[in-house]
């Protein structure tokens, strides 16, 4: 996997996944264990441990991959009915609520990390792993280098955003990551995502909302205003990464925006 530079959480997912499966076949050869078996183990994640449709997919992935591609000459295919995915929801925030949860944030590296979040529409880990160089601060653009699908791609640098920015380098005066944290042996390594989900989560509770609130929560929340203020679905794909339009098509579901125009039948009724 190393070798086909696959993501280090891919990496660790199917490692897990496939230590799960070899475990439920602790008395059999695994290099001999096939079509019965690997049905068994989904049957089992399914009806016993009653997994979501996502992670039985992953199960079936790390699945194939040991038998296809580390077996190699061993490989054999795995025939199993792929779940439909469930379609939810994104949970989505205000932009009152927004602002609220950054109100209160009094930290200037904390409160910098979470508006430069919502205001990119980045991923945790496109925060984390931002360098000093990927902020441009002259076109008004930050880079996301290799970001999910080993892409790089452009997205916006606010204003408001840029003069807290410079405020916080003068502060912290980062070296290589643009938010550094500390290891247990003292070397300086990225922000940890773990300290960034705390920071908003007791943000979140501050400022009593009530919703569900993750970081992935700020990016959706990003894609939905930008959508709610006109701006084109195809350029909204653009700046979130996504490689398929109907992955960006979800926010058509969540935005209010005409909703102010249509009238409720219920208020025609004389009661």
């Amino acid at each position: 996997m190393n070798e086909l530079r696959y993501s280090p959480n891919t990496l660790k997912t199917y490692t897990s996944l496939f230590e799960e499966f070899i475990n439920f076949h602790n008395k059999k050869d695994i290099t001999t264990v096939g079509q019965v078996e690997t049905i068994e183990f989904i049957r089992y994640l399914v009806s016993e441990r009653k997994v979501s449709i996502s992670y039985q997919n992953q199960a079936i992935n790390a699945i194939k991959f040991y038998y296809e591609r580390v077996l190699g000459g061993k490989r054999i295919t795995i025939y199993l009915d792929r779940p439909q995915k469930e379609r939810t929801l994104p949970t989505i925030l205000s932009k009152e609520e927004v602002q609220l949860i950054i109100s209160k944030i009094t930290n200037l590296k904390h409160k910098t990390m979470i508006m430069l979040t919502y205001s990119a529409g980045l991923r945790v880990s496109e925060v984390i792993n931002l360098k000093i160089q990927d902020i441009d601060s002259q076109r008004k653009q930050i880079r996301v280098a290799q970001s999910k699908g080993k892409k790089d791609r452009y997205t916006l640098l606010s204003e408001k955003i840029l003069i807290l920015l410079r405020q916080y380098y003068i502060k912290y005066k980062p070296i290589e990551w643009l938010f550094e944290g500390q290891s247990s042996d003292g070397k300086i390594v990225p922000y940890f995502v773990r300290s960034l989900q705390m920071i908003l989560k007791k943000a979140t509770k501050k400022a009593n909302i009530n919703k569900k609130v993750t970081m992935h929560t700020l990016r959706h929340s990003f894609a939905t205003h930008l959508l709610e203020n006109g701006t084109d679905l195809r350029y909204i794909q653009v700046l979130l990464g996504h490689q398929s339009s109907k992955t960006t098509e979800i926010y058509t579901h969540v935005t209010t925006k005409g909703f102010d125009k249509i009238k409720n039948p219920l208020d025609d009724l004389d009661i």
